[in-house]
């Protein structure tokens, strides 16, 4: 089962009507979008990109169950179930209906800034509650701690964890993760731009943004570089330069909304406290979207 979580994960934003209220429609065509021409191996509800931090949980359970509902492609789901209150977690695991879902992603706990030995024994907890296995986080960037090499390895022992989401940039990191951990541990990419490089050092696929609006292409991208065709990938890589960093200037899923707007998928709306993308970013990623091929 953990092997359906290799390629790509498109982490799906989650709509808005202009009244902030969540938009299955745009959800539905969003689902559609992202699973056309078999780029997509796996999907990924309310992980951050999903803004599940202004997420109800009466709301979250609706869109997981929309998305189930909707998931005509059959692709294996993977369901955002983190946070900082390790009790509230275990929590929403009890209470959560786990049909359909093949696996969690866990974010780091964030804000707190726990030590490592709390960042152990907080996924630990987890995995221990969790029907489904659990794959790992880092993010420090949002989160403000690093989960270091040594306690991801140190977790990967955990028969219920099954792999890492790395988007520290630290490739020493990453190789030691790779060198250290089980052969059968999962690295994905959780950094769009650095999934090329990542997978040269082992990573075997992405969970991906970008993937929200160039399904196709940057499924291209991560399986030539997957099979070993750097050529392509690298060319494929270029073209995502420009655009990528823009995607979150103004904090994520902004940039991502904004382009599926011009896309006719689903409105640019986010909820506070992040705000629409302003009509700076909005040229600039009209221009950066105009030179995409």
């Amino acid at each position: 089962m953990i092997n359906n979580f290799k390629g790509i994960g498109a982490a799906l934003v989650t709509p808005f009507k202009d009244d902030f209220s969540i938009d299955f429609e745009g959800l539905k065509k969003l689902i559609a979008h992202v699973s056309s021409d078999g780029a997509t191996d796996f999907l990924t509800v309310l992980g951050t990109t999903g803004e599940t931090a202004t997420l109800s949980d009466a709301e979250k359970k609706e869109v997981l169950a929309f998305v189930k509902a909707n998931n005509t492609k059959k692709l294996p789901l993977m369901f955002g179930l983190g946070g900082n209150n390790t009790l509230k977690v275990l929590d929403t695991i009890k209470n959560t209906d786990f049909n359909g879902i093949e696996a969690i992603l866990s974010v780091c706990p964030y804000y707190n800034k726990p030590s490592q030995e709390g960042i152990y024994r907080h996924y630990v907890a987890i995995a221990d509650a969790s029907p489904a296995p659990v794959m790992l986080y880092n993010i420090p960037g949002r989160t403000g701690v690093n989960m270091t090499a040594e306690t991801t390895v140190k977790l990967a022992q955990h028969p219920n964890i099954f792999g890492m989401k790395e988007a520290s940039g630290d490739f020493m990191q990453c190789i030691e993760i790779k060198k250290n951990a089980p052969k059968d541990f999962i690295l994905t990419a959780g950094d769009d731009l650095l999934s090329v490089p990542l997978i040269a050092i082992g990573a075997e696929g992405s969970v991906s943004v970008l993937s929200n609006i160039f399904p196709v292409k940057f499924a291209r991208m991560v399986k030539a570089a997957m099979s070993g065709d750097f050529v392509t990938a690298n060319r494929l890589l270029h073209d995502f330069l420009e655009i990528n960093p823009l995607l979150y200037a103004e904090g994520n899923p902004v940039g991502a909304k904004f382009i599926l707007s011009e896309m006719g998928i689903c409105s640019k709306n986010v909820r506070l406290p992040l705000a629409p993308a302003s009509v700076e970013l909005q040229e600039k990623l009209k221009v950066a979207l105009g030179k995409m091929k």
